[in-house]
């Protein structure tokens, strides 16, 4: 694994779960690192928001950052509301004349109905998308100039499945997919400017929302990955960390070839297998070899099949 000394990220949406794990891990590669989110010791998130009202915090982020052995930064920033993205950049621009990574991991409303498509109000569908895929644009939009101007850099976006197959539910399908594309046009506009954009997609990772779903905690979640019901129905044996992901963008960051990677979909245990790193436990799980030898394939037309994009 390179060093990231003197690198500049932002990681979108840094308050926990996956965005925490990459803000951490980037630190533990010596970045510097603002991480951003609603939820702060001084406002919390009250929107209408995928985890609002959860304990988490951006100054929590940015401590373990600074701990792992990098620079914390917290920000507080709705991404939503673009004058507060491009007030975020401007600062990045003010303070360290450079952004090296951007890290999207913004969530938005959550899906109240896994319905059929023709059963879902249109204005809940259109208000899902809408909160969770323009974010990303928005954001990548006010940071790509810092990056274009040193004709460098790498963003990331973090999805669900390194495949074409289907989210379970219409409008967070048309978003997932939608990032996905993102990732891969973005690629296409920036490769002339020596940048990269690509898609990670982690495990099932034992967020801080999970554990508690699970009554576990870190120390103790083998035993209810064996011990109950809906976690091992749910293969949570296979689980990984956050951190699994965030040594997946850390490596990616740091990787002097990182082009040849560019428009991609990759996965943290397939990135594991490329660069050799471990989770932060010495493990490497692989959440899909568990899922195509358990989970029965949805039927569908006979001419589509699960594609894998790139692994």
């Amino acid at each position: 694994m390179g060093t990231l000394t003197g690198r500049v990220a932002v990681v979108a949406g840094a308050t926990r779960g996956a965005g925490r794990g990459i803000a951490r891990m980037l630190g533990e590669a010596g970045a510097i690192v603002y991480c951003t989110g609603r939820s702060s010791r001084s406002q919390p998130n009250t929107s209408n928001h995928h985890y609002a009202g959860r304990p988490e915090t951006i100054e929590e982020t940015a401590e373990m950052v600074t701990a792992a052995g990098g620079c914390g930064v917290p920000a507080r920033v709705d991404h939503t509301v673009d004058a507060e993205v491009q007030a975020l950049f401007a600062r990045v621009a003010r303070e360290q004349k450079r952004l090296d990574v951007l890290v999207n991991i913004l969530t938005g409303h959550p899906v109240k109905s896994w319905s059929s498509f023709w059963k879902l109000p249109l204005d809940e569908g259109r208000a899902l998308v809408d909160s969770w895929l323009w974010p990303h644009v928005a954001t990548a939009r006010h940071a790509v100039p810092l990056m274009v101007k040193r004709e460098s850099g790498l963003l990331v976006e973090i999805v669900e499945q390194n495949a074409v197959g289907y989210h379970g539910q219409f409008y967070f399908d048309l978003m997932e997919a939608s990032l996905k594309r993102l990732a891969y046009a973005l690629a296409t506009e920036l490769a002339p400017h020596g940048i990269a954009a690509l898609a990670i997609t982690p495990g099932f990772m034992r967020t801080e929302a999970i554990l508690e779903q699970f009554g576990a905690t870190e120390s103790n979640w083998r035993e209810a990955a064996e011990t109950n019901a809906a976690a091992k129905r749910y293969g949570f044996i296979n689980s990984e960390t956050p951190c699994f992901v965030g040594r997946a963008v850390a490596a990616l960051a740091a990787d002097p070839g990182v082009m040849r990677m560019s428009g991609g979909v990759f996965s943290s245990w397939s990135l594991s297998e490329t660069y050799g790193f471990t989770d932060v436990d010495g493990t490497r799980p692989n959440m899909w070899a568990h899922l195509t030898e358990t989970v029965p394939r949805p039927k569908r037309s006979p001419a589509f099949d699960w594609k894998v994009v790139r692994t």
